[in-house]
């Protein structure tokens, strides 16, 4: 039962990570189940934010006014990470977010994945509401509030203690179901005929 892990939440300007920027970093790396050590950050985008996102997550232009940029943080984030499975609530966005701006950078970013969005299809009944927040509010878990990157993380992390508590230590089968390999694309040029995979 896997035990030891990144959760992690990125707030970003958008939706795309071709397009859009990270703009905060939470992380909070468990051990045994135990929190051991976190990692927080504002990222500077090098664009204004848009009224909504700032009303979406609080961040304001002037928080992020002489923040390090993502090159400044990614190779640290990385570092802090390690070669540990990461967590988080759809996490393949965040991650989709962390492997460009690694790659970027020229960091290798493989990780494997616990999406507990996917454990709360499987576990909450059918017509409750599986954000995060209202996950956690289904189980009685206090998120301190929601849309910030540390508070999220944090969330994503109890919320998967929850969930392995009350269902996976009876069926652990469903987390390896969960759990995903990224196959990241190619930095060489690839064959012809062949494509890059992504396998899920």
């Amino acid at each position: 039962m896997t035990d030891t892990y990144v959760a992690i939440d990125l707030e970003t300007t958008g939706l795309d990570p071709k397009k859009e920027k990270i703009i905060e970093i939470g992380a909070v790396k468990v051990v045994d189940g135990q929190v051991a050590e976190e990692f927080a950050t504002l990222v500077d985008p090098r664009r204004l934010l848009e009224e909504r996102i700032s009303e979406l997550t609080g961040i304001t232009d002037a928080e992020l006014s002489g923040a390090p940029y993502i090159d400044e943080v990614i190779g640290p984030a990385a570092e802090f990470i390690g070669d540990l499975p990461l967590l988080g609530h759809r996490i393949l966005f965040d991650y989709s977010f962390l492997k460009r701006a690694a790659v970027n950078r020229g960091i290798p970013f493989e990780r494997d994945g616990i999406d507990t969005l996917t454990l709360c299809r499987k576990f909450m009944p059918e017509d409750e509401r599986k954000n995060l927040e209202h996950a956690c509010e289904f189980f009685g878990i206090d998120t301190g509030g929601a849309h910030r990157a540390m508070k999220d993380a944090r969330a994503a992390h109890l919320l998967f203690q929850r969930l392995k508590r009350d269902f996976l230590c009876r069926e652990p089968s469903a987390l390896s179901r969960s759990r995903w390999y990224i196959k990241p694309k190619r930095t060489s040029r690839p064959q012809k005929g062949k494509k890059s995979t992504c396998m899920i």
